[in-house]
């Protein structure tokens, strides 16, 4: 017997192979006649080999074992066509050598005798060659498509309807079972994990169909475009290791792959036992164009679907927004002989970014600078907890260190160990002009001096919410006539280039020290001009705040 392998390895696309002589060699090493790239595979793992005109596998003493059928093998055993082998993670399935499968490839037909495999793609156009008279046909065959053409418009109207996905392969299985009269059916549809599932499935029975999937059948139909009749499993070496198939008594099939442009959708299969009926090459005919019409029909609802859905994001993302602006000071306090800027621009619709200036009630001004982690929705949900947590004691006049304390630790214990959050919380004297300020984790905010020098005000704590209790530092800075402090979060600061380097703490602190004479409006213009220029069309995928303060 002789036999072709089809290896599917876990990346890298699948690829058959068919032994030139009696022993095979499958493993890492490049040595090896079938050498896949599989970490958890050995070197030399195992070994195909035909003794006495029979097929055998053995395991060679590998670290991860080898399987068939599902079942770990410990001395060499038969491989039998369908069989099924796990080498690490890779899926190897045997079958018949094409070069003994009696083929009419003159007809692109496959046939040996028990099945009929024909390309799903020259069945649809069969209908289209006679109506346009480009071939000749006896009468039985004109009136065969004939009934086949009347019966697909019945379909097209029947499932030219907005329906659910769910609905529409429902609905699709009625007309099988109408036109075809199965016992069993199931439509099977690629997951995204690659994989197939049961999307939708009837048995006259009562009870599903949970029998009608082959490893076999879904290399031939989906994998290469084929509708397949199968006469008689029992009899089709490639199916009639399929014990699901055999214990249902299935022996009579028919299935047709979903046709995408893009691809195979997955396939939908009929069964039935023999004492019912046996499919015809007419049915695989008329399955093959409903699974044709099907599968424009499940496209166009899975694009329905996923625009409705998108719909439903963009609904969602504005609405979270609204209510995050809303969270975000209307208007800045007014302080004399005091000039403050803020503003924040969100990388997807909302943001993880948020700042807080208040002037309260002892006559301070109180500012807060926060980042959470991650991005989106997510991120912009724990910065509204985030605003609820610490809008109390600023209202209050708690010290910045204080603030970050509570604040910490109550988001610790109210998110999962992987959100938190860095922040720089601030207080100013208006009229003494001292800076008291809290650095938890964040970045440095600068402090542009009139006379030219710049300092940073480095992190005095660790970010907010990682440890249920921390402690954390205020000190002072005070600010003259004509200082300015900038604030900012790292969306600033991690902006890359084509080249994927960062813009950077310091090419900010440059820049913002050579501008330190515009207003503070002018100076937030020339940080993004700068950037925008930095960058050169990369897209930012992270929110950007800055609040500037200057005495003036």
């Amino acid at each position: 017997m002789t036999i072709s392998l089809h290896v599917v390895p876990t990346t890298g696309a699948p690829f058959d192979h068919e032994p030139d002589g009696d022993s095979v060699i499958i493993g890492r090493s490049s040595d090896a006649a079938i050498a896949v790239p599989d970490r958890s595979m050995s070197r030399r793992h195992a070994r195909l080999f035909r003794s006495a005109g029979e097929w055998l596998v053995e395991d060679l003493g590998s670290r991860n074992g080898t399987l068939l059928n599902g079942r770990q093998i410990t001395d060499p055993t038969p491989v039998g066509i369908g069989t099924s082998l796990r080498v690490g993670s890779t899926t190897i399935s045997v079958s018949e050598s094409a070069g003994e499968a009696t083929a009419l490839t003159s007809a692109g037909i496959e046939f040996d005798g028990h099945s009929v495999f024909r390309s799903a793609a020259d069945l649809l156009k069969e209908p289209q060659a006679i109506s346009s008279g480009a071939v000749s046909v006896e009468d039985d065959v004109l009136r065969r498509y004939t009934a086949r053409l009347k019966v697909l418009n019945e379909v097209h109207q029947s499932l030219d309807r907005n329906l659910s996905l769910e609905d529409l392969l429902e609905l699709i299985l009625d007309r099988a079972f109408d036109n075809l009269r199965p016992e069993e059916g199931t439509i099977f549809l690629k997951g995204a994990d690659s994989e197939y599932y049961r999307a939708a499935t009837r048995s006259i029975k009562g009870d599903g169909s949970k029998s009608l999937y082959s490893n076999s059948l879904v290399r031939q139909v989906v994998e290469k475009g084929q509708a397949a009749l199968v006469l008689d499993t029992t009899a089709d070496e490639r199916f009639n290791q399929a014990m699901s198939l055999l214990d249902a008594g299935v022996r009579s099939l028919v299935a047709a792959p979903l046709l995408d442009p893009a691809g195979a959708l997955g396939m939908i299969v009929l069964g039935s036992t023999l004492g019912i009926r046996q499919f015809n090459e007419g049915d695989m005919e008329l399955l093959t164009s409903l699974a044709s019409v099907a599968a424009m029909r499940i496209r166009n609802t899975r694009l329905t679907e996923e625009a409705l859905e998108r719909e439903r994001l963009e609904r969602d993302v504005a609405l979270a927004r609204q209510i995050q602006v809303g969270l975000l000071p209307s208007a800045l306090p007014e302080i004399e002989d005091w000039k403050i800027y803020a503003h924040n621009i969100p990388s997807r619709g909302v943001s993880g970014d948020f700042y807080k200036v208040e002037l309260v009630d002892d006559g301070t001004c109180a500012i807060m600078v926060a980042d959470v982690s991650g991005k989106g929705i997510a991120a912009s949900l724990l910065t509204a907890s985030l605003e609820a947590l610490a809008a109390g004691p600023i209202h209050d006049s708690v010290p910045p260190e204080k603030i970050c304390d509570r604040v910490s630790h109550l988001l610790f214990e109210r998110t999962p160990p992987e959100k938190y959050a860095t922040g720089f919380l601030a207080s100013f004297d208006p009229v003494s002009g001292v800076f008291r300020f809290c650095n938890a984790g964040h970045n440095p905010g600068i402090v542009l001096r009139t006379g030219g020098e710049v300092e940073l005000l480095e992190s005095t704590g660790m970010p907010l919410g990682i440890l249920p209790s921390a402690v954390y530092a205020g000190e002072d800075v005070t600010l003259e006539i004509g200082d300015t402090v900038v604030l900012y979060t790292d969306g600033l600061t991690e902006a890359e280039n084509p080249e994927e380097e960062e813009y950077g703490e310091e090419r900010l602190a440059e820049l913002c020290a050579e501008h330190r004479a515009e207003s503070l409006e002018e100076l937030a213009a020339t940080i993004s001009a700068d950037q925008d220029a930095y960058v050169r069309g990369v897209p930012y995928v992270d929110d950007r705040t800055v609040v500037l303060v200057r005495r003036v």
